[in-house]
């Protein structure tokens, strides 16, 4: 009889994402609001408590972690990254003074201290990649100038997780100066050494794990993941990180094997895992933190904006692209949703939960808008600012030309 009960309810929870993820594709946005609101609706103190499939939605909630985080690391090389370190970490940089800053001192204000507002800074800091990723291949924007100075801060958000994390894991758990220490120092090893291993020996890598035959490449790909990711966390060291780095090893054939091939498990997980996120959420504890949660997600959309405008500016781009770039960045998801999960489990603040579910809520439906017309919406702005006095209708100047060119995308559209 239990297990009857079982599959009627985690059946029925799959067949309902599947409807929702239908609902969200017809409309063009982000399912992850909708994730969310199922979650929210199935758990505690919503309309109707799941209580049989809890168990095992916490364990697919914690391997669709794990697959998004591999999934991400799969999109980069290891060259690529320590190239991106090497020239936009200046924009790494102003992304976390304009973003993290206004997460930590809302949490100090609240009365939450040290620790939440570490967290909370996590939260407001770091974009979604998933959902910005899907925003601009919708948009058409993949070969767009502006696009590779996004990824670049993409890459650089995902590489400070695996410091970040630690440091938020350590900080929960209660442990001291000297354990905190040395958990920091074990993740940075563990993510250097990696990260040589990548570049030095990635080929041979790559090789050990191809497989012609895909149902051998996906078993010893998902186990290698799971099992470093175990390690990781028995090290004390984030199991996202971990499946991370396991990304970064892969190349060639086999990262884009492997990314076809476990797309769909992807997919489903990282759907079970938003749900697992508002099963543990009161729906009714939203409305006392839905002003705060708004105020932030306003303050934290326009510094996601001036950090995409200031680095694609920095990087010879011209005003609309730079624009676009704010604009893109917006959308935060699943990375705030791990780090205020890890806050929620820990148990440090009660408000923590459900102001992080509202904030991600509002700037996941955002975000996808903001990508789509901040720049028009600028470029309007502009021409409705009263002029300095009668300009001549001349040939426009080099540097005009040049940065109309720079706005164009390499197939020539503005």
């Amino acid at each position: 009889m239990h297990s009857a009960v079982f599959l009627i309810e985690f059946g029925a929870i799959i067949l309902g994402l599947g409807l929702l993820g239908r609902v969200a594709g017809r409309f063009h946005f982000s399912p992850i609001p909708l994730y969310l609101l199922a979650g929210l609706a199935f758990g505690k103190g919503g309309l109707l408590p799941l209580g049989t499939s809890e168990e095992f939605v916490a364990i697919g909630a914690e391997i669709g972690v794990i697959l998004l985080l591999l999934m991400l690391g799969l999109e980069y090389t290891a060259s690529d990254l320590v190239s991106n370190l090497k020239t936009q970490y200046p924009a790494g940089l102003v992304d976390f003074a304009l973003n993290a800053v206004p997460g930590a001192v809302a949490a100090l204000l609240m009365g939450w201290g040290p620790v939440a507002a570490v967290v909370l800074a996590g939260v407001t800091w770091i974009s979604s990649s998933g959902v910005i990723a899907k925003v601009m291949s919708d948009l058409g924007r993949l070969g767009n100038r502006e696009t590779p100075v996004i990824l670049s801060i993409l890459v650089l958000e995902d590489l400070a997780m695996a410091v970040y994390l630690p440091i938020v894991t350590a900080l929960l758990a209660g442990v001291s100066l000297a354990a905190g220490s040395a958990t920091l120092a074990i993740a940075l090893g563990v993510a250097g050494a990696v990260l040589f291993v990548a570049v030095r020996y990635g080929r041979v890598i790559s090789r050990f794990v191809s497989s012609d035959d895909p149902e051998k490449l996906l078993l010893v790909v998902l186990g290698l993941t799971l099992l470093v990711a175990g390690i990781a966390q028995q090290l004390q060291v984030s199991a996202a990180v971990g499946a991370f780095l396991v990304g970064i090893a892969l190349s060639g054939e086999v990262a884009e094997g492997t990314h076809t091939l476990l797309s769909p498990l992807r997919d489903l997980f990282a759907a079970v895992f938003f749900v697992f996120f508002g099963l543990h959420t009161d729906p009714a504890s939203i409305p006392p933190v839905l002003l705060p949660a708004l105020a932030l997600a306003v303050v934290t959309a326009l510094t996601k904006v001036a950090t995409g405008y200031w680095a694609a500016r920095r990087a010879g781009v011209g005003v609309k692209g730079r624009w676009r770039a704010g604009g893109t960045l917006v959308a935060r998801g699943e990375f705030s949703i791990v780090i205020a999960g890890l806050a929620v489990t820990a148990g440090i603040e009660p408000a923590l939960g459900p102001l992080a579910t509202a904030y991600v809520l509002i700037l996941v439906v955002v975000g996808p808008l903001t990508a789509r017309y901040t720049e028009p919406l600028a470029a309007y702005v502009t021409r409705r600012r009263p002029s300095d006095g009668p300009r001549l209708a001349a040939a426009p100047s080099p540097a005009t030309s040049s940065e109309a060119v720079e706005d164009q995308d390499p197939a020539g559209r503005a």
